[in-house]
């Protein structure tokens, strides 16, 4: 028995352009990071980045369920003593939505070399308009079979 392995130019990266419009956080982020890391590819190994480049647009119009825009935030340290920071959702969301987005796939992702070459695929902009047509993306709808 021989092991093949699986080389990029096997599986050539596809560009996928998502409407968050209306969408849930953790349900939408999920499914981005299972098409970055290439899980839906015939030839998926866990040592190759076989994934997708995904465009999200409208990052602004993502919601939380039940009371977790109210109650839910996001921490960050300086290094220095008394340099901790906390940042609600709803401030967040408001000044720059497309961290939200990045930072719930950032953390679904593999945390090494690897997992940081594959957040380097998403693309977040906040508004309707991306600047990746060029590249042809298809429209891709989280959660249908395409």
């Amino acid at each position: 028995m021989r092991t093949t392995f699986v080389k990029r130019e096997d599986f050539p990266a596809e560009w996928l352009v998502v409407d968050a419009a209306g969408m849930t956080l953790g349900r939408l982020s999920s499914r981005i990071a299972y098409v970055l890391m290439g899980k839906g590819k015939p030839g998926f190994s866990r040592q190759t980045d076989l994934g997708d480049h995904v465009v999200v647009i409208n990052a602004e119009k993502v919601h939380l369920t039940g009371s977790k825009s109210e109650t839910k935030t996001y921490f960050r340290f300086s290094g220095y003593p008394g340099g901790a920071k906390f940042t609600s959702f709803k401030e967040l969301i408001q000044k720059d939505p497309e961290q939200v987005l990045m930072h719930a796939v950032k953390g679904m992702l593999p945390h090494n070399r690897l997992g940081r070459k594959m957040v380097k695929k998403l693309h977040v902009y906040k508004g309707p308009s991306h600047p990746h047509t060029a590249q042809n993306p298809r429209v891709w709808i989280p959660g249908k079979v395409s």
